[in-house]
């Protein structure tokens, strides 16, 4: 169990603070510590939210803060109902913008500019060393600036970081380089051999080096700081569902609208068509369509009327309603939503970076190396420059430019790859959690299928034609907003053409509707409503409707001046991309489940279409993350896929989260890869694109961190300059930027016609499915009806 999680489960509530000033996952680990050190305090730091989440016992939170800044960074209390600051992101990752662009613009020819002259010394003119020094000085000083920044807060607390090894590198660079231009000619280089011009002890300039160090490490910062910033536009996006503004109902029948947050309990507040509900209630007077899909993700709306409860966050669709406040601000389902995601987000910290885990010793060794190595040539009776040249070389060769880019130039070309396949991957920690998936759980409605209703067949009475029904019903349904009633004018209208004009329409809230069309009363609904129209529904009808009942599909019936005239069968489609998709994932020996909210006669049908051989059906949002952590606690690596705000804590709660790009903005929010096409052939191709990814990002890794630990001893005994080891430093970045360029020939997975249980996992016959989770009935049945 994470200190996170210990934080969670002790009593009371935790608190969160907002840390600022980390500059890599080391500084997550270090506040951690720091706050952990409190007698009872549980901390757990999440670097990409930027986030502690503390259970803080009996100290008080102004102690919790006083103890942050004692590591060298800031914090305050994080207020969720205040409105959210991404201000102070979009300013961060501008200015990083602006640095880095001025960085690699004086970096280029200052780097050419010291190659020419390193290389063929008779082009050298007068002054040259100076212009070099010009070109340098505003990228080692502004440009570097937030890495002098960071390495001093550190100093001041007697800590270090990554931030501490490129300051010091750019610094004792810069400073040796204007050490030899100003007391050295360095013309008697000029005469000597390539090799004796090269390692020998002066006459070298490593100006480019300090700009290189520079512009590379602020491209990874910058594309490190704009995944940081879309972190938080999770809980964003959520806020933005709730209402701004309430018209709340006074005694004396007035209507007066005030903030949402003005709201209480026991209020009564009205809500017109085209409104978001800005609370949770019942109903106490009047008859909607309310569309529900930004919290169950389901595509019908559903019709309430008095006595019925409506969800805040929901929409009404058709008609005013009056609604009396049972659950405002913080209680209302949205609200705990809102913190279901972010709670799941604290528990799934991002994985460290192994070059961060290793920096809590590489940084101290360096330097002790450096030291040790001025320290032996001196005592060796060395005059100082030999000595100084070799401890500038380790401080140089062990400068993580090759470290700052294995991830982002991989994840570059990764992006760029997945966007031409149909993937967006959001950061490293995706394909870190990609490589370990076994399980992957995919919701329905909008994922697995196209998420809107249509109409799948159709059954006349005796002595009724085909286009009579659809003529007459499509007419009645034109009139209405319902998702039903379109999908069967749209049907009849691609069958029969332009509709006859409806008199007299009506809805009838959750039954149907009622009209006149050429003279003929028409009534369209369920068999409820035409039962409790006296109309009687003949045997063979009766028994298409069981049969469609059976198989998931919602029945409607159509009566003509009192007769039963026809049942029209309508159902949420499959994706045509579906099955082959579920068959991949099969062949990569992944196991698959569905997970819906839908009921779960409907939900079998869609899974036995696909061929996924687990469904968990009739969960609400809630109930998905808990079967998300449910899966996890059996040891389970989960990927989720999903599409709507409801699929959103699960999406979090999951190791790694898919959503697709057609869903809601908050759904791509909590997901770690973005599906950028409704293609779920993507899925299985996300899949595989992030464990390649990953591999070349370890590679990247194993590289740098194996050419350090080869070019240090080098270095360090004197044969290496520190002109070779800036060459050798960018030799090592090519090969990182050459492999990282592999990723444009990947290539999705091979299509498998894989059987249903290609994954080894059978619903019935699995021992170690689990009983509650297979087929559960975890809340009451979510009905599609009108």
């Amino acid at each position: 169990m994470t200190r996170t999680q210990r934080a969670e489960d002790a009593t009371g509530a935790p608190v969160q603070l907002v840390i600022g000033g980390m500059t890599c996952a080391a500084c997550a680990a270090r506040v951690e510590k720091k706050l952990n050190r409190l007698d009872g305090v549980a901390a757990g730091v999440n670097y990409a939210t930027g986030r502690a989440t503390v259970q803080p016992g009996d100290v008080p939170v102004g102690d919790l803060i006083r103890q942050v800044e004692r590591a060298g960074y800031t914090a305050e209390r994080y207020e969720p109902d205040e409105p959210a600051e991404d201000d102070e992101d979009d300013r961060h990752v501008r200015a990083l913008g602006r640095r880095m662009v001025v960085a690699l613009v004086l970096a280029m020819p200052l780097g050419e500019l010291s190659l020419m002259m390193a290389a063929v010394p008779s082009w050298r003119f007068a002054g040259w060393q100076w212009l070099l020094v010009a070109l340098t000085l505003p990228v080692v000083t502004w440009c570097a600036w937030p890495f002098h920044r960071a390495a001093f807060r550190a100093a001041r607390h007697g800590t270090s970081s990554m931030d501490t090894l490129i300051s010091t590198g750019i610094l004792a660079a810069t400073l040796w380089s204007l050490y030899t231009i100003v007391f050295q000619s360095g013309e008697h280089a000029a005469d000597a051999g390539v090799w004796e011009r090269l390692t020998g002890p002066g006459g070298s300039i490593y100006l480019d080096v300090a700009g290189g160090v520079t512009a590379f490490v602020l491209i990874g910062r910058l594309l490190e700081a704009r995944a940081r910033r879309a972190s938080g536009a999770t809980l964003r996006e959520l806020a933005e569902l709730g209402a701004r503004d309430v018209a709340v109902i006074r005694p004396d029948g007035t209507e007066h609208r005030v903030p949402a947050a003005e709201l209480r309990a026991g209020d009564r507040f009205a809500v017109r068509p085209g409104e978001r509900i800005a609370a949770d209630g019942l109903v106490e007077s009047g008859q909607a369509a309310v569309d529900t899909s930004a919290m169950t993700g389901e595509p019908v709306p559903a019709e309430v009327a008095e006595g019925d409860p409506v969800t805040g966050g929901t929409v009404d669709l058709t008609g005013r309603l009056v609604v009396r406040a049972t659950r405002v601000g913080a209680d209302t389902r949205l609200a705990a939503l809102v913190r279901l995601v972010e709670r799941a987000q604290a528990d799934k910290a991002a994985v460290q970076r192994l070059a961060d885990r290793i920096c809590g010793w590489f940084v101290p060794a360096v330097f002790a190396l450096s030291a040790l190595t001025l320290a032996g040539w001196l005592a060796f009776g060395d005059d100082g420059h030999r000595a100084a040249t070799a401890a500038l070389a380790v401080l140089i060769i062990a400068c993580p430019c090759a470290l700052g880019l294995a991830t982002p130039t991989a994840l570059q070309v990764a992006s760029a790859t997945g966007a031409r396949l149909g993937v967006f991957i959001k950061g490293h920690q995706a394909l870190e959690s990609a490589r370990a998936i076994d399980t992957v759980v995919l919701d329905k409605t909008g994922t697995l299928t196209e998420g809107r209703m249509a109409v799948a067949d159709l059954a006349v009475a005796d002595g009724t034609g085909r286009a009579d029904v659809l003529r007459l019903a499509g007419a009645v349904e034109d009139a209405s907003e319902h998702a039903i009633a379109a999908a069967i004018a749209a049907a009849a209208r691609d069958e029969v053409g332009d509709l006859p004009p409806v008199t007299g329409f009506r809805a009838l809230a959750g039954l149907g509707a009622r009209g006149t069309v050429a003279g003929r009363d028409v009534v369209i609904g369920s068999a409820r409503l035409l039962s409790g129209e006296g109309v009687t529904i003949p045997g063979p009808l009766a028994e298409r409707r069981a049969e469609w009942e059976s198989a998931g599909r919602t029945a409607v019936f159509v009566a003509a001046d009192g007769a039963a005239v026809g049942a029209i069968a309508l159902a949420d489609t499959v994706k045509p991309s579906a099955a082959d998709a579920v068959a991949r994932l099969h062949g990569m020996g992944l196991r698959t489940l569905m997970l819906t909210g839908d009921n779960t006669a409907t939900a079998r049908t869609v899974a036995d279409e696909i061929g996924i051989p687990e469904v968990i059906a009739e969960v609400l949002p809630a109930d998905k993350a808990d079967v998300i952590a449910r899966l996890r606690a059996e040891g389970r690596r989960v990927a989720m896929v999903g599409d709507g705000v409801n699929d959103a804590p699960a999406l979090a709660r999951a190791d790694l989260g898919l959503a697709v790009v057609d869903g809601t903005d908050v759904a791509l929010a909590a997901a770690d890869l973005i599906l950028v096409r409704a293609d779920l052939d993507a899925v299985p191709t996300a899949i595989k694109l992030a464990r390649g990814t990953l591999a070349t990002i370890r590679g990247n890794l194993a590289w740098a961190f194996g050419y350090n630990l080869a070019a240090l001893p080098l270095a360090a005994t004197g044969l290496l300059n520190p002109l070779i080891a800036g060459g050798a430093m960018a030799m090592s970045s090519l090969f990182v930027v050459s492999n990282s360029l592999r990723l444009r020939r990947h290539a999705p997975p091979a299509r498998l016609d894989a059987p249903d249980d290609a994954d080894g996992v059978d619903a019935v016959d699995d021992p170690d499915a689990p009983d509650d989770l297979a087929g559960a009935h975890l809340l009451e049945p979510v009905e599609n009806s009108r």
